[in-house]
């Protein structure tokens, strides 16, 4: 199986990007492509813009990369309740292109946060919106106090219950 997973931030640092590395990498015997949104450049989306320029070639890259997978593992990153206005503009410009970007393969959604939320609302906000790009969530994990739960050195998750949940999730890609 290939999984493709990226976190759904442009930090340097992300923890989402963290967390869906981790748990892609559960799935046994799986090709792991890990991808970083910063290497999709796109500029600021407008109807303008996109008739001036056409497609933009960051996101047609994007749907290629994406087109390798058999499975995606996505983390969603929360600013203020909402997606990170990097990948959105990413996300729009891909859409665009082609609507049906996740062309119904099985994907496990998480999302996480250093707080007490977990970025829940981003992660109820994709599992919404999944079926209008062909998104097929499969499960869902949020992830709150994530320094509380992983070793960024090791790049592991240290509770146990989480990574029987996060291990349950990625089970369901194969069904």
């Amino acid at each position: 199986m290939k999984i493709v997973a990226y976190g759904a931030s442009n930090s340097s640092t992300s923890i989402n990007k963290k967390l869906a590395t981790y748990t892609a990498n559960l799935v046994e015997g799986a090709e792991v492509t890990v991808l970083d949104i910063n290497d999709y450049d796109v500029p600021m989306f407008s109807e303008d813009l996109e008739k001036e320029i056409g497609q933009a070639e960051g996101a047609q890259q994007f749907l290629d990369d994406l087109a390798k997978a058999d499975a995606f593992v996505i983390s969603y990153a929360e600013h203020n309740g909402h997606y990170p206005a990097a990948y959105k503009n990413l996300f729009d410009w891909a859409t665009r292109i082609d609507r049906e970007l996740f062309k119904n393969k099985p994907a496990v959604y998480l999302a996480t946060s250093p707080g007490p939320s977990g970025a829940k609302s981003v992660l109820s906000a994709a599992v919404t919106s999944a079926p209008f790009y062909a998104g097929n969530v499969k499960a869902t994990v949020s992830v709150p106090g994530f320094y509380d739960k992983f070793d960024v050195e090791t790049g592991k998750v240290t509770d146990e219950a989480l990574i029987a949940e996060l291990t349950a999730a990625v089970a369901k890609l194969a069904e």
